[in-house]
């Protein structure tokens, strides 16, 4: 089953595409970025499982340019975030992207082809990507965005109009939205036809390996919310709810891949040897896994040695295809994760890791600005952070939303759990270099905007709601994640700096010799880039 859709999807092109790259001579400039995001990859998964890995996780990683202390170095360490930083090379205060819940979803960029899920475009996006870098240089350049998640496909890409593709569920389907087209391609059509995913109804995902390779338990029943905890998983019986749950099994991975090989096809994408070409991929079902049976499980080691096999079956169709030695691919996570405050493995260190309820503190928020006359829509608390949101509100009812949030912040300190509450110009006054927690929330909201108060819990601990594994703290567990160069230009080696997912974007730009079009954030890595000083 691993190599089932890899296979499928190329057969009929491989020999012909491949004997074109064949006769291709090695040039001065790649002709192909491979962009690869795994969500919810902590930066210490490739370390952990190093032993067990054999194809394309263990190829990048002993031929690449491998930064074991990669961060995406911001507060809330969400997906949408994280994706808006890989190839921007700007914090989310930058490029506006904040939260998941202020990510791609809109009303006014529906979904197409059947899909029935929530429309999506990039409207809150602001900026550039690595994509605008280089069509600015060369506006023949063809780029490919592809993710079962929609913010993970359009966000890496920024606002930049062209092919952009994610996983519907309800339709079973590879969709996109009218923000970039009005109707699908053939060739996404004649993929979608097949239906990949429907051979797996009532089938099982089991093991990869034998279980004694295995150290994790498989009777954690803190995992799934207690249910469905023990390999092996089935698939549910009828193809319709193979396709919805398809993003709960390591094999949705693989159909992303095949889908992305396929578009590579038929864009010719990293076929000229006189321009260069873009290919992002984000696999989601780390995160997915990850969310429901937590870090700690066997069910993520196994998704990892999946995800490896996959890699290591689309790396060697890509080579097929295109010269290796004319690609330069990019290797990162959007965030990583927190365990389950009470599955205690011992791989981490959250013996003091605490559910967290401040529904009482907020509630009395909301009784004392009511009986003070602020209406409720010029304030909200989301995420752990206080807002302001109509200031001439406050101002009307005479009261100071700074003394609020001083006062709100002296409350939530008492609470067992919190680590900190602090007022964003508290945050400005900070020695960031050696504060990150500061730092990180600087990085996601300006010190003199609408956010006025964040809360930081004790690393490890979770907001007494959450029902599942989760991430979203600036602590390195949540923030953490691999930051790796592989291929043309790229100098190999692993390296301790701290660096931060915003410096990939202008390391690429430096490997392909072109600049960045705006102001950003991040730097070039240069221990990675062959010939640097």
């Amino acid at each position: 089953m691993i190599r089932r859709f890899i296979v499928t999807a190329c057969l009929s092109v491989v020999a012909p595409l491949g004997a074109v790259a064949q006769k291709s001579a090695v040039a001065d400039r790649p002709t192909l970025v491979v962009f690869l995001t795994v969500d919810q990859m902590r930066s210490d998964y490739l370390a952990r499982f190093k032993p067990q890995l054999t194809a394309g996780l263990k190829r990048l990683a002993d031929g690449g340019a491998v930064f074991r202390n990669g961060f995406q170095d911001h507060a809330i360490t969400e997906t949408a975030p994280g994706h808006s930083t890989v190839m921007s090379g700007r914090f989310p205060v930058h490029n506006g992207i904040t939260a998941n819940a202020q990510g791609v979803n809109t009303t006014d960029a529906p979904l197409i082809g059947g899909a029935t899920e929530m429309g999506a475009s990039p409207f809150r996006f602001k900026g550039t990507t690595l994509t605008d870098w280089m069509r600015a240089a060369d506006p023949s350049m063809r780029f490919l965005s592809v993710s079962r998640k929609d913010r993970g496909a359009i966000l890496p890409i920024g606002k930049s109009k062209g092919d952009i593709y994610w996983w519907s569920g309800n339709a079973g389907i590879f969709t996109t939205s009218t923000y970039y087209a009005d109707t699908l391609p053939a060739w996404v059509q004649r993929f979608n036809a097949l239906k990949g995913y429907a051979g797996y109804a009532g089938k099982s995902w089991d093991l990869l390996l034998p279980a004694s390779k295995y150290v994790e338990p498989d009777t954690v029943w803190e995992e799934s919310n207690g249910t469905d905890f023990v390999f092996p998983h089935p698939y549910p019986t009828e193809v319709a709810n193979v396709a919805k749950g398809l993003s709960n099994y390591p094999v949705m991975d693989s159909l992303i891949l095949a889908f992305a090989l396929q578009g590579l096809q038929e864009k010719q994408l990293g076929n000229n040897a006189k321009r260069t070409d873009l290919l992002a991929i984000s696999l989601s079902t780390t995160d997915a896994i990850g969310h429901k049976y937590g870090p700690d499980s066997r069910e993520l080691h196994d998704q990892i040695l999946r995800v490896d096999q996959y890699l290591g079956v689309f790396l060697d169709s890509l080579f097929k295809l295109r010269d290796q030695k004319r690609i330069i691919i990019a290797f990162t996570g959007d965030h990583g994760v927190s365990p389950y405050p009470e599955v205690h493995s011992g791989r981490y260190p959250n013996k003091d890791a605490k559910r967290v309820n401040i529904t009482p503190q907020v509630t009395a928020l909301k009784a004392s600005l009511a009986a003070a006359a602020v209406p409720d829509k010029a304030w909200s608390f989301d995420e752990g952070i206080f807002f302001v949101r109509n200031a001439a509100a406050f101002d009307s009812a005479k009261v100071n939303a700074d003394s609020v949030a001083r006062a709100f912040a002296a409350v939530l300190r008492k609470v067992p759990g919190v680590l900190r509450a602090d007022q964003f110009t508290d945050f400005a006054k900070a020695n960031l270099a050696k504060d990150k927690i500061a730092r990180r929330w600087l990085h996601m909201f300006d010190a003199g905007g609408a956010a006025r108060m964040a809360v930081t819990l004790t690393p490890y601990s979770y907001w007494e709601s959450t029902t599942y594994a989760t991430h979203g703290m600036p602590h390195d567990p949540d923030a953490g994640v691999p930051v790796l160069f592989w291929g043309m230009g790229v100098k190999a080696g692993a390296y301790r700096d701290e660096v931060r997912t915003v410096d990939m974007g202008p390391t690429l730009a430096a490997l392909l010799g072109i600049k960045p079009t705006e102001t950003i954030d991040g730097v070039i890595l240069k221990k990675a880039v062959r010939g640097s000083k």
